[in-house]
């Protein structure tokens, strides 16, 4: 664990390896260590990973101002990059990590070498098909003060009931969720993480700006909320290469078939890097 101060605020993060950076941004209710699976083969293959807990998300400090919209995330990641040492990165974004990963690619495209999602797809290709209300009904429920106690109850279940919602498929063991659960256990920690849903009102500009980097797309096949025509449909929001890789799973494709996931996300990084150096 270590941490570096970026945007204002201090971030801890886990981190392995050397080379060309590649920032994991992970999403709710998640931490860091959604990207066990890949942190050390990054590493082995020549890349230096950095994993950060979002802001708010104990150990990061939670910001004095509450701000958590897609424009404060932005510029998180290009905070976080510059922090670092580093004048571009590769991300990989899974969930509330692609608001701030679609918004940086936007404000600032040459800090972003090589973009890629997880289960999260380009914001202007999102259509109000039923299928997708009805898996997107939390943005509402969490409005309310009561999730809070709802999310607390039983010893934190409410965590449990929502991976169980979004990857209704996978057999997740106990374990999976207790990395969030004791980050949610200190104050404020899990308010910071509503707050993300709770500033969110329609996709910001940035948000829903093409996208000027190479790319791919995670997609589970078992994801209860989204279908791959969503991700189709987003191919005329990217202007470079954009690549769709299917997995199983739902929302947490990258826990459900971490295997699958590490080989994919491997192969699109040594694809990437032969477009770019010609080899």
């Amino acid at each position: 664990m270590k941490t570096v101060a970026a945007n204002g605020l201090t971030f801890a993060y886990l981190e392995e390896g050397a080379g060309p950076l590649v920032l994991l941004l992970h999403g709710f209710p998640d931490t860091p260590h959604t990207w066990d699976g890949v942190i050390s083969p990054l590493a082995r293959a020549g890349y230096r990973a950095v994993a950060p807990y979002l802001r708010g998300y104990h150990p990061t400090e939670i910001p004095g101002d509450g701000k958590y919209d897609s424009d404060t995330l932005g510029r998180d990641v290009l905070a976080l990059i510059e922090a670092l040492g580093e004048e571009s990165a590769i991300v990989v974004a899974h969930d509330w990590g692609t608001a701030g990963a679609f918004t940086a690619a936007a404000m600032d495209p040459k800090r972003i070498r090589f973009l890629i999602t997880v289960a999260i797809p380009h914001a202007g290709a999102v259509l109000p098909y039923p299928r997708i209300i009805w898996g997107a009904r939390h943005f509402l429920t969490f409005q309310s003060k009561r999730t809070e106690a709802w999310i607390r109850e039983n010893n934190l279940a409410g965590i449990d009931a929502l991976v169980r919602r979004w990857s209704p498929t996978w057999n997740f063991p106990e374990s999976e969720t207790a990395r969030v659960k004791e980050s949610f256990r200190h104050p404020g920690s899990l308010e910071a993480a509503l707050g993300y849903y709770r500033a969110l009102t329609l996709p910001s500009k940035s948000m829903r700006a093409p996208v000027q980097m190479p790319s791919a797309a995670f997609y589970g096949s078992e994801d209860p909320a989204l279908r791959r025509s969503d991700f189709e449909r987003a191919r005329r929001h990217y202007q470079r290469s954009y690549e769709i890789i299917e997995t199983r799973g739902g929302h947490f494709l990258q826990r459900e078939d971490p295997d699958r996931f590490r080989e994919e996300l491997l192969r699109a990084l040594r694809s990437f890097e032969r477009d770019i150096h010609g080899t």
